[in-house]
């Protein structure tokens, strides 16, 4: 496999050879830093789905409550009272959407396999998460990007996703192992994409992103 595919995340051709394991071979960008697979590893729609709906979270469940919480203690503290939001890539079991409606905001879900109401992806937020999401995405660079449009000024995107560190430690990783992750950010990415967007960025513990919007 060659290093000139674009990059998904900023559309560069800048990449290059970053890991290979029994699988699938993984390229790293020279410009973003996004490592990411090649189209030709990606699962079907059916196969993918197949995959998700072995997850098991449920809304009232403590210990998924307690790992979202790590996204959604600090977005709480930022976000005005009663505010409106949207959960992308809910899933079937929209836990941390409940925990932010239980603080007094709204949400609204979105899916593409369990709530694939495009309709409110029409509509203006003044915060929007995305918890184990990104990683996921075939087309991380457009989708971010539709996301960021529908943000308010001084609004809040919350990412909650593992970060690359180097790639020694990506070849030990198991978070690459799970056939529907095909692209892994790192802190270079996402500064990256602050600075394309003029976003403030905070990293707040190990895998939890938060970007502003300028007002």
């Amino acid at each position: 496999m060659s290093g000139d595919l674009h990059c998904p995340l900023c559309g560069r051709s800048r990449t290059g050879a970053f890991c290979r394991d029994r699988r699938r071979e993984y390229l790293r960008c020279g410009d973003c830093g996004l490592v990411f697979v090649p189209p030709l590893y990606y699962l079907s729609s059916s196969e993918e789905k197949a995959e998700y709906d072995l997850h098991r979270n449920a809304v009232d469940d403590p210990g998924y409550r307690g790992f979202l919480s790590r996204l959604a203690a600090p977005l709480l503290a930022r976000i005005p009272a009663a505010a409106r939001g949207l959960d992308f890539g809910c899933g079937p079991g929209p836990a941390l959407a409940a925990m932010l409606e239980e603080a007094g905001h709204q949400v609204a879900l979105y899916d593409v396999f369990y709530r694939p109401d495009t309709a409110v992806l029409q509509r203006s937020y003044q915060f929007i998460t995305a918890t184990e999401v990104v990683e996921h995405l075939h087309r991380p660079g457009a989708v971010v990007e539709q996301l960021w449009v529908l943000l308010e000024p001084g609004g809040y995107l919350g990412i909650m996703t593992k970060l690359v560190q180097n790639a020694g430690a990506f070849a030990r990783w198991h978070y690459k192992n799970d056939p529907t992750h095909v692209c892994f950010f790192s802190e270079l990415s996402w500064q990256w994409w602050a600075g394309q967007h003029a976003a403030v960025l905070e990293r707040i513990g190990a895998d939890v992103i938060l970007l502003r919007k300028a007002q």
